[in-house]
């Protein structure tokens, strides 16, 4: 309840100082109007289909690339941490590929897909795909050496180790990337709408900004906020749910 009613103060004094602002002159009302006014555009807009429909589509981008994204890491993150050798022939590989910033990627993007979904999967996959491959590789390599010796003094198929060891010490680190890799997706999507035009959340901010609609984009950026915190909220209790059996989760859930 004290972090509930320390959130809602922050809040309410964010948008004093909003509302504040442009009506005491301190910012042009042209550029930030009052909070009041972005509340009330907001409220329009939520009863309108179109909103719901671009909503619909950067949804519809982030967890189709963020799925495709999460399958190819995890495959091949175990892959190249379980192969002997495979890691050292690959790691200047991924060093390199890895710091490209996906947003260098939009020119390419624009050629091969032009404004379509196809243009915000290849931003949206190439960005959470690091996220979560790195994150699958230190699990991988955490696996404790001595117990991998144990399971195959024992006799256990590659495949049995995979399953009941190096993917139960995994499970954490990958779990950990999948949640850096939602908020990484969503942003990359709105990025793709943003810049390309692709169908969306992104798409209905760049036309209300050409259009001189101020509140309209401040509006939409309050949604594209709003989405943001719930995707977190939402990886976290899956992350919650998947790893209840694991004691930092039990201390934190009992904390």
């Amino acid at each position: 309840m004290r972090r509930l009613l320390h959130g809602l103060l922050g809040l309410t004094g964010l948008l004093a100082l909003l509302e504040a602002a442009p009506r005491l002159g301190l910012v042009d009302a042209r550029f930030l109007p009052p909070a009041s006014e972005i509340l009330r555009t907001l409220a329009g807009e939520l009863t309108t289909a179109g909103l719901w429909l671009a909503l619909g589509e950067t949804m519809r981008g982030w967890a189709v690339g963020l799925a495709l994204a999460s399958g190819l890491a995890v495959a091949a993150g175990v892959v190249i941490g379980v192969v002997p050798g495979l890691r050292a022939a690959t790691s200047s590989t991924v060093e390199f590929l890895r710091p490209i910033p996906s947003v260098a990627l939009v020119p390419l993007a624009t050629l091969l897909f032009g404004p379509s979904l196809g243009s915000t999967l290849l931003l949206v996959v190439y960005a959470s795909f690091w996220q979560v491959l790195i994150q699958v590789l230190y699990g991988v390599a955490a696996v404790d050496p001595v117990a991998h010796d144990t399971a195959r003094s024992y006799g256990l198929s590659a495949w049995s180790r995979v399953r009941h060891l190096v993917w139960p010490t995994s499970l954490p680190y990958v779990m950990t990337g999948l949640r850096l890799a939602a908020a990484v997706a969503f942003i990359l999507a709105v990025t793709a709408e943003l810049v390309i035009g692709s169908p969306g959340l992104g798409a209905e901010i760049q036309v209300a900004q050409s259009s001189g609609a101020v509140p309209t984009v401040y509006a939409l950026i309050v949604v594209a906020g709003l989405i943001g915190i719930g995707v977190n909220t939402a990886v976290r209790l899956l992350e919650r749910r998947v790893l209840a059996w694991h004691p930092a989760v039990r201390e934190e859930v009992a904390g």
